[in-house]
């Protein structure tokens, strides 16, 4: 577990054939780029989380059948920095560092207020977003970095704080078919008052071909809602998206400011300012895409964390969400490194299973309906929305599997009613070890898996002139543990294969007319 959390990867700056089992569909061209975290160690210095480790860009380029394989480091100012110093010299969420490490307690107090609301890491790890023509590796703060898809060379640095008043963002932003991006922020403190902002980047702008007008810098603020806590705003890592509404959890994993603005003082990471509330709710903002506002009617549920949204649609009068829920914030603490050793097995077991939830909010709430009744109406969930005499909405989900993560979707269907769900399969730990497709209206699934491969997150690509939501050609045949009906499940499985790249990662594909799942894993000889 150490050796492949803990140790840094080597970059492969040129292309290297993967070694393809099974034949990979002549039709499937393109690139696919992964990120994720590489470089856990700088000198004699190391990362305390996992998901600090500077970015390792992966490019996969799928041609005639043949894979080839590249990675490159991104060249961020915090790398650049870190490597110039040969020690970590720039912080990140879950390891507070100093650039002068002589400095004594009270030139510390001197220097924290400039902290406050720090000048985050450009340690883009998370995913890769396309925005018109460009490509951004993305993290979870106001910067982004511009790459080079093909050569992975690190370009611009863009700041979204220029053009929208964000100090946080997601790194999972929705699409609409025309390319527009929708993304939502947090802004801290902005004259007083903590709220969350929805931004829209433009797919094209007017004279896009001319130097520097990069859509990014064309962003809006599409809306905003105000923090249930000024000092206290909610963590979110996604949200979900219909054909008319937004829907955004504020839950009760808090980032305290208090605590931030004195954490750089007290030698303290910012993942330590960090809390879930147990005896908080969770609350369930719709916001109505035309109108720019939210819903008026106050919907909440038990406490729980989200890390990734599923999918939304509307439904006989009812927005319906699923989720991917813990029942608290423990899954952040396994990825200390300090967990990630031999004992890892007896130490770091979930303490909370991922769940899928489906959710079902009714976007128009009747006066004179009992205090009490379900206020839901559709027949394909058993979840529920009670009136309470206040008016507001205790939402009650559906619970539709147990241990699942990374989900992903065919994405055309996005915001749509949809079927199946392509997933990383988890058991007793956060490491995934099948990959899972879920069938939400049968309740049956299809697994994959092999000895000593741990799959990274799923991607699907549908075959060109597909008509069905599944319509792909490549499905495993050999150890697929068929719970259920599944049409077409018989075929060849493909795998190709490059040995010592990081096993996790977000995905971006920049294909050429596609259509197929295409599941690259990481077979993994230690």
């Amino acid at each position: 577990m150490e050796i492949i959390f803990g140790q840094n990867k080597k970059e492969q700056l040129e292309p290297v054939q993967a070694k393809v089992t099974g034949s990979i569909p002549a039709w499937l061209q393109g690139t696919l780029l992964r990120n994720g975290p590489g470089m856990h160690t700088v000198g004699e210095s190391k990362y305390n989380h996992w998901f600090d480790g500077l970015a390792l860009l992966h490019s996969f380029s799928i041609r005639d059948g043949e894979v080839f394989y590249r990675s490159k480091y991104l060249q961020s100012d915090t790398y650049i920095a870190n490597i110039e110093a040969n020690r970590i010299v720039v912080s990140e969420f879950g390891t507070m560092a100093y650039p002068d490490p002589c400095k004594n307690i009270f030139s510390k107090a001197f220097s924290y207020l400039s902290h406050t609301i720090p000048d985050f890491t450009d340690n883009c790890l998370i995913n890769i977003m396309k925005c018109g023509e460009d490509f951004y590796a993305t993290t979870e703060t106001n910067y982004i970095r511009k790459i080079d898809p093909q050569t992975l060379e690190t370009l611009e640095k863009v700041d979204y704080r220029k053009y929208v008043a964000v100090n946080l963002a997601t790194s999972h932003p929705h699409y609409d078919e025309a390319g527009n991006v929708l993304n939502m922020g947090t802004s801290v403190v902005d004259k007083g008052r903590t709220k969350y902002v929805i931004f829209k980047i433009p797919a094209t702008v007017p004279d896009s071909k001319k130097k520097g007008k990069s859509p990014v810098k064309h962003a809006e603020v599409f809306c905003s809602i105000s923090s249930r806590s000024l000092l206290s705003p909610s963590y979110y890592h996604s949200f979900g998206v219909t054909e008319n509404y937004v829907v955004f959890l504020e839950q009760p994993f808090k980032l305290d400011i208090l605590k931030m603005a004195t954490a750089y003082m007290r030698g303290v990471s910012w993942a330590s300012c960090m809390s879930f509330d147990r005896e908080d709710k969770t609350y369930i903002h719709i916001i109505d895409q035309r109108t720019r506002k939210p819903v008026p009617t106050k919907f909440y549920t038990d406490p729980m964390v989200v890390f990734h949204h599923v999918n939304a649609y509307e439904e006989d009068g009812c927005v319906l969400f699923d989720v991917i829920a813990y029942e608290d914030s423990s899954l952040y603490q396994l990825f200390y490194l300090a967990n990630l050793n031999k004992d890892f097995e007896e130490k770091s077991r979930l303490t909370s299973v991922p769940t899928l939830r489906r959710f079902a909010v009714p976007l128009h709430v009747d006066k004179d309906a009992e205090v009490g009744s379900n206020l839901v109406k559709v027949s394909s969930t058993t979840a529920t929305a009670l009136k309470e005499k206040d008016g507001h909405v205790y939402c009650q989900p559906e619970v539709l599997y147990e241990g699942l993560e990374l989900p992903r979707i065919n994405y055309a269907y996005n915001g749509k009613p949809y079927r199946y769900i392509f997933a990383a399969e988890v058991q007793w730990s956060p490491v995934p070890t099948k990959i899972l497709k879920y069938d939400i209206l049968t309740k049956s699934s299809l697994k994959w898996s092999e000895e000593s491969c741990w799959p990274a997150e799923p991607l699907f690509v549908p075959t060109p002139g597909a008509k069905d939501e599944d319509d792909v050609p490549c499905r495993p045949s050999r150890d697929c543990g068929v719970q259920g009906p599944h049409r077409k499940s018989h075929c060849q499985l493909s795998i190709a294969c490059v040995p010592e790249i990081s096993a996790f990662g977000r995905q971006t594909e920049d294909n050429q007319g596609s259509t197929v799942i295409l599941r690259y894993t990481e077979n993994l000889n230690y």
